[in-house]
């Protein structure tokens, strides 16, 4: 299993020193993440803080936690994460989801989609156009909200495409097929997504994903939260559900802070 963390307080340098701190400590992965006047504390833009954390770090997976594709134009997405691949040697990864409504760009902005309906059809088109427009090849697309007419994107991302990995509501079936159909899968719970699944459960999702991908169709399998001291029971019971990468994240803003993280990022990805 891989590990990855992520920034989830602190201001723009704070976060580029978690990265360099984290490849020191061991760790697999830097996640920052995507969100707009979300509560009180301090948000930056993910692109950039991807791409100084780029060229900050020589060996980890990058990506944020997770990209709300559906208030994003997916053009502009292709070239934002051609750009980080590239200048990271082809170490992104793409994280993605409906988003939540409590994101001030989709609860105070007029006009935007914030049916998860809605989304869901956002997410799917974009994630079409993405997979589209890495060939190199001219994109056309006449879809419900986007149309596009020959559109070229170059280069071609460093390792030929940019995994995706696809937040699935377990056991809602049509997120879950969507998640199926790509890189890797970031299962929640359906009724909260906030609450854990069970090893029991996450097993259960992934003998589901593998059923729906065949033997031939690796995937990952990432889950979020928080590893306390003598965490090696809980890593074990997590491995043997299927998970492949754990990407700690402690979203309690009321308690988390910026000296605090750094801290348990320098202890290692499995504290003892």
């Amino acid at each position: 299993m891989k590990f990855g963390v992520t920034a989830t307080c602190g201001s723009a340098q704070q976060s580029i020193e978690m990265a360099v701190a984290a490849e020191h400590a061991g760790w697999d992965g830097f996640f920052t993440w995507d969100g707009i006047s979300v509560g009180p504390m301090d948000t930056f833009d993910p692109w950039t803080i991807l791409g100084a954390a780029a060229v900050s770090t020589t060996r980890l997976t990058l990506g944020a936690m997770v990209f709300s594709l559906p208030r994003r134009k997916p053009w502009e997405v292709v070239r934002q994460a051609l750009t980080v691949d590239h200048l990271s040697g082809g170490r992104l990864v793409l994280p993605v989801g409906l988003g939540a409504i409590d994101d001030g760009a989709y609860s105070r902005v007029s006009g935007e989609h914030v049916a998860a309906r809605e989304r869901a059809d956002l997410l799917d088109e974009s994630l079409e156009i993405l997979e589209r427009a890495w060939t190199g090849e001219p994109v056309s697309h006449a879809g419900t909200y986007h149309q596009l007419t020959d559109l070229v994107f170059r280069p071609r991302p460093v390792r030929g495409r940019i995994p995706v990995w696809v937040v699935g509501s377990w056991n809602a079936p049509r997120s879950m097929r969507r998640a199926a159909a790509w890189d890797g899968v970031l299962p929640v719970r359906r009724e909260d997504a906030f609450a854990p699944l069970t090893p029991d459960e996450l097993r259960e999702v992934h003998d589901w994903v593998a059923g729906q991908r065949g033997p031939d169709r690796p995937f990952e399998m990432v889950v979020e939260g928080v590893l306390a001291d003598g965490a090696q029971a809980q890593v074990a019971a997590l491995e043997d559900a299927g998970v492949t990468w754990w990407i700690d994240s402690n979203w309690d803003f009321d308690t988390v802070t910026p000296d605090a993280l750094l801290e348990r990022i320098r202890r290692g990805p499995v504290p003892g």
